[in-house]
């Protein structure tokens, strides 16, 4: 018989020392929204160290810009001028997909980079607009204004819902908020962004057919059965320049991915083919022939625009609606696009400071006349590969960008509006990740479903419809977690104090009138009706079991609490329901592994007098063992309690 709690290795479980309220809730506060300890290295600063850290934390190129020299300089002249010669041309194809003056999309690729590079945190990331955000906000805008029968009142409201965006991105990022972001889950963004470029490229044959008249609609349906019913339309001079087009912008595709230092050839394809495509139209009148073109772009840098936010405008709600839509959407590509780069690169770059810095750069640009811009994926590759160090490479195209706006403008006069739909659809079709979609359904079926919901929702409904679904499911699945938390029943490694899934590990032993259970997520509200009633049929099983086999009658249910972080009332609850129900049986309830707040909430609801401390361990093994000396020490129903108090006793 064992002496003493030290000679038989059994450790009671402590009861977490009481601490006040507000201290608590501090803690929680923190936890939630300082995961990170951003304010760490203002500790012990003197005042003026702390001014300049907060300067340097707010705009980070003030840290990075005293080790500056002209070697990186170099770099990031090199990879500034390559990036501009693929933003101009995609601001401007992009501007045109948003259904917005063309020359917006070079207003957009200015202002907005300068804004980045000072408040930025990312060495990678190149700004500008995507098309995704485009089309987003053409689709719903359209939904309230037509652009072409009233486009001041679209224009205005582009620039209102451009505001909202930046205003909704600096809110999350002051507040510490970017967890939100992160219910957009990776199978959301494959299937959302595949969906969305599919639209693009499906919209684009309006350019490449020469169309004049094409639906407003988004949906495939919709815009093949424009297509198809104006075949007497198709212009087959606009067709054959597309197609030439295309093919060479994805040769230089094909050629930079196999040869990874010829990256410059993709990257420079779209402004050669924009002046071919100019040169061409220029020399072969091709406009008389009904070759669309781009028509005069207004010379001079961004004019102002904060007068013409419609605050309050009848369509208010709609730019908010659209600005938080496309907000969500715009900082879910940027971040992920920067942290990929930071990780290629090895350095951190904080989530919550890049969302500030993209509302700036928002806001900044809803007041000088440019739209929606974040991160996009093609033109920050594009700057990682030509070599940039910093955000300068940002300023550098910025002031290419500047240039082509006060002397080059008149030149794309006659860019034909065919080699502009050629550019978007080279680019949209990097976006269907069907390699991902296939290694979604060999991994995870639910995450291919929704990665799917949500391209079929933007193929065949509309792009809300497909998001609204994917998210849908994503939140679903969230809750089918926290609602349908896996119970497992544990057995012993042979030779070992391990206890293990018995699924996973069928050469585990079961454990004579024992029963282990493995409870793994948190007891909340949401899911304690649902594991009264597993455990329940749990030790149904079990018994039935048992009987069927002639063993060991079960005496003993050990739930391992090591998965359990946290514990709520209705929780508590259902440990009661269950141990009333395991008297009632003759069963004894055990408990394993329970933490800190468990154990706090457990103790304020008088659940572990109930109980009794006894019967609480800090493993599975040590619960297993307390319950094979009960089981040896005393016969099944007479003498337990009596052996039980010597438990007490001893432990």
């Amino acid at each position: 018989m064992m002496n003493s709690g030290e000679n038989t290795g059994i450790h009671r479980v402590e009861i977490p020392p009481p601490q006040p309220f507000f201290k608590s809730l501090k803690n929680t506060v923190k936890e939630t929204l300082f995961p990170d300890d951003p304010l760490r290295q203002f500790k012990n600063q003197t005042p003026l160290r702390k001014f300049i850290l907060g300067i340097q934390y707010f705009f980070p190129i003030f840290e990075w810009g005293s080790r500056y020299n002209f070697g990186f300089f170099k770099s990031d002249l090199i990879a500034g001028i390559t990036i501009a010669s693929l933003a101009i041309p995609q601001g401007i194809s992009y501007a045109k997909l948003g259904n917005l003056p063309p020359i917006l999309g070079l207003y957009s690729s200015f202002i907005p980079p300068l804004v980045y590079a000072l408040m930025g945190s990312s060495r990678d990331l190149a700004v500008g607009t995507v098309a995704v955000g485009s089309l987003l906000m053409a689709s719903m805008l359209g939904n309230e204004v037509n652009a072409a029968e009233n486009p001041t009142l679209y224009l205005h409201l582009a620039f209102t819902a451009t505001f909202f965006t930046g205003l909704f991105e600096v809110a999350l990022g002051f507040f510490r908020l970017g967890f939100i972001v992160d219910f957009l889950s990776h199978a959301t963004i494959v299937g959302f962004m595949g969906g969305a470029a599919t639209v693009v490229i499906l919209q684009q044959l309006k350019g490449i057919l020469g169309l004049e008249h094409f639906t407003h609609a988004t949906d495939v349906v919709s815009v093949l059965r424009s297509v198809f019913t104006q075949t007497h339309q198709w212009r087959w001079e606009s067709a054959v320049l597309g197609f030439c087009f295309l093919f060479y912008l994805m040769l230089a595709k094909f050629l930079s991915q196999k040869r990874p230092k010829l990256f410059w050839i993709s990257a420079m394809a779209p402004l050669t083919s924009v002046i071919l495509g100019t040169t061409l139209v220029y020399i072969t009148h091709a406009e008389k022939h009904g070759v669309a073109v781009i028509g005069e772009l207004k010379k001079g840098l961004n004019p102002p625009s904060i007068m013409d936010l419609s605050f309050g405008s009848k369509y208010i709600t709609t730019a908010i609606k659209t600005g938080i839509v496309t907000g969500v959407i715009a900082l879910a590509e940027g971040i992920a696009v920067g942290r990929s780069f930071a990780m290629f690169k090895n350095y951190h770059i904080d989530g919550n400071k890049e969302m500030i810095a993209f509302g700036m750069m928002n806001i900044v640009g809803s007041c000088t006349s440019c739209y929606l811009t974040t991160g996009p994926f093609s033109r920050s590759a594009v700057n990682f590969n030509a070599g940039c160090k910093t955000a300068v490479s940002n300023i550098v195209m910025a002031l290419a960008v500047m240039v082509t706006l006060l002397l080059l403008t008149p030149l794309f006069h006659f860019t034909p509006i065919v080699v502009l739909s050629s550019i978007i659809i080279a680019a949209m079709l990097g976006l269907i990740d069907y390699n991902a979609a296939i290694h979604l359904w060999h991994v995870d079926k639910f995450d291919f479903l929704v990665c799917m919901s949500a391209y079929i929702g933007v193929v065949f409904g509309n792009i809300e419809i497909g998001l609204v679904m994917a998210v849908g499911l994503s939140l679903l699945r969230v809750l089918l977690f926290v609602a349908r938390p896996r119970t497992l029943v544990l057995g012993n490694i042979p030779n070992s104090m391990i206890y293990r899934n018995v699924e996973q590990y069928p050469n585990t032993n079961n454990v004579p009138g024992v029963l282990i259970l493995d409870i793994g997520a948190p007891i909340y509200f949401t899911n304690s009706s649902y594991l009264r009633e597993r455990i329940s049929r749990w030790i149904d099983d079990e018994e039935d079991k048992l009987k069927s086999s002639g063993e060991t009658t079960l005496q003993y249910v050990i739930l391992d609490m090591g998965a359990v972080g946290n514990i709520d009332t209705s929780g508590i609850s259902m440990f009661e329901e269950v141990k009333k129900n395991l008297d009632r049986r003759d069963l004894k309830l055990v408990l394993a592994n329970p933490g800190a707040e468990v154990m706090k909430k457990l103790n304020k609801s008088k659940f572990i007098e109930t109980l009794g401390q006894e019967w609480m361990f800090l493993t599975v093994g040590e619960a297993v063992e307390a319950c094979n000396f009960m089981l040896h020490t005393c016969k099944p129903k007479s003498s337990e309690d009596g052996a039980s108090q010597k438990w007490s006793n001893n432990v």
